[in-house]
């Protein structure tokens, strides 16, 4: 079973920035989509953002476009949430989380992800 490891998060003012981490320990996979999650009314947990194994395909909420950016490093099963210019509405606990089979396309769900990291906590004051 496919265990992750969280890091980064905090508390800052808005339109500062953090950086979140999240590690699966172990030999390197070929394949996989990583991303993050955090709660939303009116569903448990909405996608913030996604990259592929390779990189060629990422998927960001609309309301971070142009201010988070998903990376991954794919030696260390390693992706990176940068999130720049953050606002009092991200603040949430978020949750990284690793499918080594999925295909990520737009209507992909938390449910369709195997492996959940135990969430951070984000906290942006106004």
């Amino acid at each position: 079973q496919v265990q992750l490891v969280g890091s980064g998060g905090g508390t800052v003012q808005a339109g500062a920035s953090l950086r979140l981490s999240c590690t699966a320990p172990g030999r390197p996979f070929s394949n996989y989509v990583m991303g993050w999650f955090r709660p939303a009314p009116g569903t448990v947990r909405e996608d913030v953002a996604c990259i592929t194994w390779s990189g060629n395909s990422t998927y960001y909420l609309e309301s971070v476009k142009g201010r988070f950016t998903i990376s991954r490093d794919v030696v260390k099963n390693t992706a990176l949430l940068q999130m720049n210019r953050l606002k009092p509405e991200d603040t949430a606990v978020y949750y990284c989380a690793l499918d080594l089979d999925l295909v990520l396309t737009s209507g992909t769900t938390p449910q369709d992800f195997a492996a959940w990291g135990q969430g951070t906590q984000v906290t942006v004051s106004s």
